[in-house]
């Protein structure tokens, strides 16, 4: 069982062993409503997942979220979820799990660490033992896979490589710290950069792409001045834009010859809005990774996007709860059938 917790939806699916799912539902995250209101919605997600012939059959349940999460205590305070702060959701969605009859095993784990479980298993970083995986969104955030295990650390929070700091005199991040990824690379920050440097968008109607908060989802259009219309600035040759690609290229590649220097991962798995930019964004980032990426247990390191796209989240909550629960009887049995 997989439940996906975002700041625009909330999804949920029956997960089979090869990772098709079942089952499907999904319910908008409410708005202007406290803590219970956004819970209810997940509650209805759960029951939804009930209706299933095949809920009898779960044998554990992934609950992946957007961040910061706290796994050890089993919290949630999304940043665009905002009625949620220490939010107990892994105890309360066991909760309805027992009321509806499914006492499942349990696991929590953050959008990052869901996203490379998923890609691990069936997506780009699948027979990589060692592998960084990416989202580059309205944030950056991430996770690890080492030694063909997930490795969310004892928080959740291991791999978070939107908060490493690759340029020591730079502008302070939201996190508090200065010259974060994230403060360079993110979708925001691309955007911002580049109006700052005095681009600005053909004139138009108003913003483009798919209207998700980081702009990247999809194609600019005339009047679109997030990242996405930056990226098709920069595909049109506009200086200022790609200097904002290579920028963000260059902060990425730093942290991913970083992370790779240290653990000895051999491939980074990139996905999120800001990877819809293709070579806009991918040729920089490899392009300066030879810089970075120099000793050798590491000249060799892939840079890849990410292949499940929306489908990650489910697939990566499943996913973490298999890596992260034991296996069970029932579950062995399920796995055989």
């Amino acid at each position: 069982m997989a439940i996906d917790i975002g700041g625009t939806k909330i999804a949920g699916a029956l997960v089979h062993p090869d990772g098709t799912m079942t089952a499907t539902t999904r319910r908008p995250t409410p708005r202007a409503v406290d803590a219970e209101g956004v819970m209810a919605a997940v509650a209805e997600v759960v029951a939804d997942l009930s209706a299933s012939p095949l809920w009898s059959s779960a044998v554990r349940c992934g609950i992946g979220s957007a961040g910061p999460v706290d796994t050890s205590r089993g919290t949630v305070s999304p940043v665009n979820i905002g009625a949620w702060r220490d939010f107990p959701v892994q105890q309360r969605i066991a909760a309805e799990l027992a009321a509806r009859g499914a006492e499942l095993p349990t696991v929590l784990a953050g959008d990052g660490v869901a996203m490379t479980a998923a890609e691990h298993w069936l997506g780009a970083a699948r027979g990589h033992a060692n592998a960084l995986c990416m989202v580059v969104s309205t944030g950056v955030g991430g996770g690890l896979i080492l030694n063909n295990q997930l490795h969310p650390g004892p928080t959740g929070n291991a791999g978070h490589i939107g908060h490493i700091s690759v340029a020591f005199d730079g502008e302070p991040c939201v996190c508090g710290s200065r010259g974060c990824v994230e403060s360079i690379a993110s979708g925001t920050a691309i955007a911002r950069w580049a109006r700052d440097q005095g681009w600005t968008p053909p004139a138009g109607s108003g913003p483009g792409g798919s209207g998700s908060a980081n702009g990247a989802d999809g194609p600019g259009t005339a009047g679109d001045a997030t990242a996405a219309g930056v990226a098709a600035a920069a595909a049109q040759g506009d200086p200022i834009a790609l200097a904002a690609f290579d920028r963000a290229g260059r902060a990425l590649a730093a942290a991913i010859a970083a992370s790779a220097t240290l653990v000895e991962t051999d491939i980074a798995v990139i996905g999120g809005g800001v990877a819809a930019a293709g070579d806009t964004l991918f040729g920089p980032i490899r392009s300066h990774l030879a810089q970075y990426a120099t000793l050798s247990f590491v000249q060799e390191l892939q840079v890849v996007p990410a292949t499940l796209g929306t489908h990650a989240g489910l697939i990566g909550a499943a996913a973490a709860a298999t890596m992260l629960l034991p296996p069970s009887a029932s579950s062995e049995s399920a796995s055989s059938a």
